[in-house]
């Protein structure tokens, strides 16, 4: 049988991953990246960046577009504290993909707005 944890335990792991993205002086950041690190867009979460989490989810709240981008295809993902340390590391792919983030479109023109309505972090089962 795999190791699982009831959801009690779930959204305190959720909530603790998530309150790692409000450190310091808020708000977080969620970095947009090509497969070599390079920044594409940077859109801003925020205060705080996730609600309680429910079920061992946490939702994001309001996230601000990027409204001029750098450009680039986006292959990764770092969400950010203010300091800009990495908190959490996922994939970006374009929907259907399966990417833990799935945009529209990864292929960012500069200057372009890149925005994400709706991100949430799940901790484990």
């Amino acid at each position: 049988m795999p190791v699982t944890h009831p959801t009690r335990v779930r959204n305190s792991i959720a909530d603790f991953v998530c309150a790692q993205i409000n450190e310091g002086t808020r708000p977080g950041k969620l970095v947009m990246q090509t497969a070599g690190g390079v920044t594409v867009a940077t859109l801003r979460f925020a205060n705080p960046a996730f609600a309680a989490s429910v079920a061992g989810v946490a939702s994001a709240n309001a996230i601000v577009s990027d409204t001029n981008a750098v450009g680039g295809t986006i292959a990764r993902a770092e969400l950010r504290n203010a300091a800009g340390v990495a908190k959490v590391l996922c994939s970006v792919t374009a929907t259907g993909m399966g990417g833990d983030i799935q945009l529209a479109s990864v292929v960012v023109s500069a200057g372009q707005s890149v925005s994400v309505s709706a991100l949430s972090y799940g901790a484990p089962p």
